[in-house]
């Protein structure tokens, strides 16, 4: 957001969806927090008969199974218009590691997504791809894609999946954090994030909720702020403001309704919540249609070294802001509907 457009997390690490689904999808735009890497020898995808043949079966399954788009993970340009032609009235994206693996793909009417993380396994490179889309909305959040890569042989197309991003996507985990390169402790930053993603995607009783949270420096913090009114988490001890403990999570989440922010320490202490900030929002710049609480983020983590998370009421999105600038969206996910087997116990015999 703000003046640079948002791209996906680009550093390899351990795979972050390992917890359950249902929760955030996050993004990360900064280039500078990426270790810059010379492309390899460029290679050119020729549509050999063993490609167009993997192609054809990809846009078959795609129409078989009303995806929303083909996926092309690939290591080198092609021939953007014959494979345009090859998919017909399928809608494809095209994902690589580095732009000139895709030049040319954008002026023949393809979707492309850059990736930058030419070291990471095909599963992350197609995960990343997957939320690339989806916050430059490419595609839609509960889209269905039938992706094509390359799983066995490097530099060939011989793998496809079909993907449900509603199912396939799930929570991040400390790779993406990391990213952020913050004073403020990897699981003092997840607790709250995961706290910020289950307000955006549950609300409070039913109502969507937006709130702000800020995170480490927290004296500067509070000298740039002031009390909005009550404060409901005064007078208690740090053993009873810590967020270590579930039961404080739930009542921040009950607090999370009242207007202004809630300042949490590096240490994961609740130092105080309704808070107005003060801080100015010169020389910041934000996309249309984020309001007064993600200016004061942006504010806030830009006079400070804390990381501001803003949950917005209109959709759930979060997104943490980092010296004045959003650095991670999270699209907050709902629950796919599972069925359960019928379950039928006949009355006894007489």
């Amino acid at each position: 957001m703000g003046a640079r457009a948002f791209r996906t997390l680009r550093a390899p690490g351990e795979p972050w969806f390992a917890h359950k689904f249902g929760t955030p999808v996050w993004q990360s735009r900064t280039d500078n927090l990426v270790t810059t890497r010379r492309p390899p020898t460029l290679k050119t995808y020729r549509i050999s008969e063993q490609f167009q043949t993997v192609f054809d079966a990809a846009a078959t399954l795609s129409r078989e199974v009303d995806a929303d788009a083909l996926l092309l993970l690939l290591e080198g340009p092609t021939d953007w218009e014959r494979l345009k032609a090859l998919a017909g009235d399928e809608k494809i994206v095209v994902a690589a590691d580095f732009p000139a693996q895709i030049e040319g793909a954008s002026a023949a009417g393809l979707a492309t997504v850059l990736l930058k993380m030419p070291e990471a396994p095909v599963h992350e490179k197609l995960t990343q791809a997957l939320l690339e889309a989806v916050a430059d909305d490419i595609l839609a959040a509960g889209a269905q894609v039938v992706a094509l890569y390359s799983a066995f042989e490097p530099g060939t197309i011989d793998s496809t999946s079909v993907v449900h991003l509603g199912e396939h996507l799930g929570q991040l985990t400390s790779r993406d954090l990391r990213q952020l390169e913050t004073s403020v402790p990897l699981d003092t930053l997840k607790t709250v994030v995961d706290m910020a993603v289950e307000i955006g995607r549950e609300g409070r009783e039913g109502k969507p909720v937006g709130t702000l949270f800020v995170v480490g420096d927290s004296r500067k913090v509070l000298t740039s702020s002031h009390a909005a009114g009550f404060d409901p988490v005064r007078g208690y001890s740090r053993k009873e403001r810590n967020l270590d403990d579930p039961r404080v999570r739930e009542g921040i989440k009950e607090i999370a309704q009242l207007d202004g922010a809630i300042v949490v320490s590096a240490d994961g202490i609740v130092e105080a919540s309704a808070r107005y900030i003060d801080a100015p929002a010169d020389n910041i710049t934000l996309s249309k249609g984020l309001g007064a609480r993600h200016w004061a983020a942006a504010a806030i983590s830009r006079k400070t070294k804390a990381v501001a998370v803003a949950v917005s009421e209109s959709n759930g999105t979060v997104r943490i802001f980092q010296d004045g600038e959003v650095t991670l969206r999270i699209e907050p996910f709902r629950r796919p509907m599972k069925w359960k087997d019928f379950e039928y116990e006949p009355p006894p015999a007489e």
